[in-house]
């Protein structure tokens, strides 16, 4: 007699569970009534009554909900600026990216990367094949994480809350929508490699061009070959890095890469994957951080550049950096080339270039980005009215929990005036430690953490 597979099982009984529940189960309001730690999210999903009513139509659907304390950790995440400037159809693409098509109960994750699909519908933020994703993985202790855009992560806090219609995860911080790569590079210390794309004529097609994977070196392989790459022409400095380069209808995550992947480059010449000693490879380069989103795609950190004219090179798991096969000059440790050429305000969530969206119809669900223009058009102007009524009334409770935000900062600032200066020390290093999706990334993330970029 064979064994019941233990992972498989405890999804069946997460399903049985969430089934059983239902025949007894609430509506949404009153699920979210009935938790005080969601009555921020509960006020944000109200104000945009096209969405709110739409889940209320649901047979199968995953909400990621953001606590109370997510919220009041706004102002000091790269989300501050969008909720402070009241943009309500960025505020609006936010809470799309936090629901899920169909039941993704938190037994149904394991030690492997999921990419689900969510309701985000702004092409600013999702041009990827069926949809913008946020990545989900069970770790050590059982904890279930979610990463999404600048490699941010979301704790799992209570799991499986049954509402009719799906079910309800509440999570310690909020999702963060994809961006793409000229705006996500440097805010993950990915700077060199951001000012190099900036500085040629690659810049549009690694922003807007649908479906790329692309391996970036980091900043110390940059810095190896610093005065070598800064004198390229700039015809050659582009065909190194279009061997980065991947343009596929299969988005590159790591669960689409199995081991001897073959992968053709917008240089012309092919890259492979090697999967050995637990870590991941493309050529001989390692993968030092593994997925992260873009709103077209998706990245991978590795260690040293790959060589277009040695495309046959393979992996030495063994030894923990290849040594670089392209030679050059370097730069000292503390000259990162090409920052110059990043554009200037590149330190949060990007609301520039968001495009306003129509209503998210009934019409919309499952089609990810597939909807008809003239479709979300008619959604549009079916629901404008609706749509502009609950805007306002977000931004009036937007502004008023900002507000709250203020005067609990203020508060926190006497008090630490009334300590001594051993208080003082104690309350900056714990607000440092609490603050989320800092936008120094390597100082937020453990040396452990899988998300670590290691120069």
């Amino acid at each position: 007699m064979h064994p019941v597979p233990f992972v498989p099982l405890l999804a069946c009984l997460s399903f049985t569970v969430i089934a059983l529940a239902q025949n007894e189960t609430r509506d949404l309001t009153q699920l979210l009534q009935s938790n005080k730690n969601l009555s921020q999210f509960t006020t944000l999903l109200t104000s945009y009554g096209d969405i709110y009513a739409n889940l209320s139509f649901q047979s199968d659907v995953t909400i990621l909900a953001p606590n109370d304390d997510a919220f009041n950790k706004i102002p000091y995440s790269s989300l501050g600026p969008a909720f402070e400037a009241n943009q309500s159809q960025i505020v609006r693409s936010i809470l799309q990216y936090h629901i899920l098509p169909g039941l993704h109960p938190a037994g149904g994750y394991n030690g492997s990367f999921s990419f689900d699909r969510t309701w985000l519908q702004n092409t600013s933020y999702t041009n990827v094949t069926g949809g913008q994703v946020v990545g989900g993985v069970q770790q050590a202790g059982n904890v279930n994480v979610f990463t999404s855009g600048l490699g941010s992560r979301s704790t799992l806090i209570t799991p499986d809350l049954p509402f009719i219609g799906g079910i309800v995860h509440v999570i310690d911080n909020f999702l963060i929508p994809p961006q793409n790569f000229i705006q996500t590079a440097p805010q993950i210390n990915l700077t060199a490699a951001g000012g190099a794309v900036a500085n040629t004529s690659l810049a549009d097609y690694a922003n807007s061009q649908q479906d790329l994977t692309i391996f970036v070196p980091r900043n110390a392989a940059f810095q190896a070959l610093g005065e070598t790459l800064q004198s390229m022409p700039s015809s050659q400095l582009q065909r190194l890095l279009n061997y980065h380069i991947v343009n596929s209808s299969t988005v590159g995550y790591s669960t689409n890469l199995p081991n001897g992947t073959v992968l053709r480059t917008r240089s012309g010449q092919n890259l492979t994957i090697t999967f050995a000693s637990n870590s991941l490879f493309v050529n001989q380069a390692r993968v030092l951080q593994q997925d992260l989103l873009l709103s077209n795609g998706v990245m991978h950190v590795i260690d040293n550049f790959l060589d277009p004219d040695a495309p046959s090179v393979t992996a030495n798991p063994e030894i923990p950096t290849a040594p670089p096969l392209l030679r050059g000059t370097s730069l000292s440790e503390n000259v990162v080339p090409f920052t110059s050429f990043l554009p200037t305000g590149v330190t949060s969530f990007d609301t520039s270039s968001a495009s306003p969206t129509g209503s998210f119809g009934a019409s919309d669900i499952g089609k990810g980005t597939s909807s008809s223009t003239s479709s979300r058009r008619a959604s549009s102007t079916s629901s404008s009215k609706e749509r502009n009524e609950g805007s306002k009334l977000n931004l009036q409770r937007a502004t008023i929990a900002h507000k709250m935000t203020e005067k609990q900062a203020q508060d926190d600032r006497k008090h630490a005036q009334q300590t001594d200066g051993k208080d003082n020390e104690l309350l900056e290093e714990n607000t440092r430690m609490t603050t989320p999706n800092s936008l120094n990334f390597e100082q937020s993330q453990s040396s452990s953490d899988k998300l670590k970029i290691l120069d």
